[in-house]
């Protein structure tokens, strides 16, 4: 059994997650300048495209860069607060 939890490697795929989840909020609000900018313009199915995709699909990936940047800091205090034995975790 703990064969297949290191062989499946979990912190790997979820590090890769966040990466992409992080890659998913820069390329939104370059989206968001850009669409801004276009407003400026006259062309505003680039905004009203970005509010339509707001709720359902940006907020969410904001909401997990902040909810795993807050769980990492708290373990990485709690790490440093609580010295346990020397386990790379």
């Amino acid at each position: 059994m703990i064969d297949f939890i290191s062989k499946f490697d979990f912190k790997k795929y979820l590090d890769n997650f966040l990466l992409c989840n992080l890659f998913i909020v820069i390329f939104s609000s370059l989206f968001f300048l850009f669409s801004l900018i276009m407003e400026i313009n006259g062309q505003s199915i680039y905004l009203d495209f970005f509010r339509r995709i707001w709720e359902p699909f940006i907020l969410p990936t904001i909401t997990i860069l902040i909810a795993s940047t807050l769980l990492v800091a708290i373990a990485s205090w709690l790490k440093k607060k609580l010295p346990l034995e020397k386990e790379d975790i």
